[in-house]
């Protein structure tokens, strides 16, 4: 078995540190030895590691910070396999690595669209992402990225080979009950004054679009009698609130926060919305198939259209376009879904079955070392 280091900011409400929670515990319970390393521990997932994972914080309050004691701690760990997410940390781990001796194989995960996220994100240049992208990603034994769209975009920025890319998408179908929740807890979740539930989730920032989600709802018939759940906290509540009251949406529009667990949701919902700008995946839409639950998402860069397959299972639409997401809500709740089909595509992104797809490429860079 082997020892495998997560590198993270944080273990804070995101795609991508629940991804690699997912992935943590299965390691785990295959018998490897895992723990994360973070930048600070802090964050809504720490409550959910379980004592068999390891926690270990640099105490690093900004990323420049982090190389040195990640380096040492290295030095200690000895991990057969390291593997560190979200760029810049990717790229800084990277120095870590090397100024350790490389111990083990470092591998790096990107999760979003890197030019995208650095203009309206990170807020550095795209000369400096291209750079520091291009002088640290060559030495890793591995780059993993979570969807074809995020790779390609990758391949332009680091002017990196295709084969030196591995496309692993995101371990996000648990195996949930596959039974749709009761009518007692429907009412209870969502109230009795509504004949359509339709559930968002995700932080609320500009990333996500909700302003053109709540739009859209406003546009939907009266008589549909729909209520919207946006499940996530963030930057933007109190606007997002003050524009659900200008459209007098207070009684059908809820901002209900961030939730540990959001499947009571999924499964009572009637409809899923993924109304994004921009994504590296889109992990909310596997969920919502896992449930069964129908979905509309927005056809941006990247991730919906290669879950949902180009449309086989569910709707997408233009980024942005407000009408055409009210018309597909609509169409959608006036359809019936075959829900055993979409919690069968869901299975394609399984825990076990992605765990599988990471261990094995990690195996495959040993053997490509001992060959040569």
């Amino acid at each position: 078995m082997s020892k495998i280091s997560i590198v993270l900011p944080n273990l804070k409400f995101g795609g991508a540190e629940r991804l690699h929670l997912n992935l943590a515990e299965d390691w785990a319970h295959r018998g490897h030895e895992v723990e994360f390393i973070l930048m600070r521990k802090e964050g809504e997932f720490l409550s959910l590691v379980s004592e068999q994972i390891s926690i270990v914080s640099l105490d690093a309050d900004r990323l420049r910070n982090v190389v040195f004691p990640l380096t040492k701690y290295l030095r200690k760990s000895r991990p057969d396999y390291i593997i560190a997410a979200m760029w810049p940390l990717t790229s800084y781990a990277i120095i870590s690595w090397l100024l350790s001796g490389r111990i083990g194989k470092i591998f790096v995960s990107d999760h979003v669209h890197l030019s995208v996220s650095a203009i309206h994100e990170i807020h550095i240049s795209q000369l400096y992402l291209k750079g520091f992208i291009m002088l640290t990603y060559p030495f890793a034994d591995g780059i993993i990225v979570v969807s074809n769209g995020v790779k390609e975009d990758l391949m332009k920025i680091g002017h990196l080979a295709s084969n030196k890319i591995k496309v692993i998408y995101n371990p996000v179908a648990l195996g949930v009950p596959t039974s749709r929740g009761s009518q007692e807890n429907r009412v209870k979740l969502w109230g009795v004054d509504c004949i359509y539930n339709i559930l968002a989730v995700g932080e609320l920032k500009k990333q996500k679009d909700y302003e053109n989600l709540i739009k859209s709802f406003s546009l939907l018939p009266s008589e549909l009698n729909a209520k919207l759940i946006i499940l996530g906290e963030g930057l933007l509540r109190e606007s997002l609130s003050q524009l659900i009251e200008q459209l007098n949406l207070n009684h059908r529009v809820d901002l209900h926060g961030f939730v540990h667990n959001p499947y009571p949701w999924y499964r009572t919902a009637d409809l899923f919305v993924l109304s994004s700008r921009w994504e590296g995946f889109g992990n909310v839409i596997v969920e919502a198939l896992d449930c069964g639950v129908p979905v509309v998402s927005t056809d941006c860069p990247s991730g919906p259209s290669e879950i949902l397959e180009n449309g086989h299972y569910g709707k997408l639409v233009p980024v942005g376009d407000p009408f055409a997401l009210a018309a597909a809500m609509e169409e959608s709740l006036s359809q019936s879904h075959d829900c055993t089909l979409l919690m069968k595509r869901a299975k394609d992104f399984s825990v076990p079955k992605i765990s599988d797809l990471y261990l094995n490429y990690f195996a495959t860079k040993e053997k490509v070392v001992r060959n040569e």
